[in-house]
């Protein structure tokens, strides 16, 4: 089994930044890819970023150049480095592990940490 606990979120004006942290457990050796999502009230659940085992990241158009993921693989942990915030990107973010190398990893998720962007 694998656990995620995301962390970091809270209130940041627009224009700011946020730093959100997944830590991984457990069975970590038979994750590939580790993502971030972000689901706004009365949203579709959204992908943001993914980074693989090999390092290969993907990012959607919205948070392109705004948006940084990372690992500490020593840590177990990734991060999401969230820049010149937006009003939009009020949401819930949750982490998610997947044990294929997939843009859309789907096998095991956080709880999910708030994130509301201020004017």
């Amino acid at each position: 089994q694998v656990q995620l606990v995301e962390s970091g979120g809270g209130l940041v004006q627009a224009g700011g930044s946020l730093t959100l942290a997944c830590v991984v457990s457990g069975s970590t050796f038979i994750i590939n890819a580790i993502g971030w999502c972000r689901q706004a009230p009365g949203k579709q659940r959204e992908l943001v970023a993914t980074i693989t085992r090999t390092g290969w990241k993907n990012y959607a158009d919205s948070v392109k150049g705004r948006f940084a993921i990372s690992r500490d693989n020593a840590k177990n942990t990734v991060y999401l480095q969230m820049n010149s915030l937006k009003l939009e990107d009020t949401a819930v973010y949750f982490c998610a592990a997947d044990r294929r190398t997939t843009t859309v990893p789907d096998d095991y998720w956080g709880q999910g940490t708030q994130v509301t962007v201020s004017s």
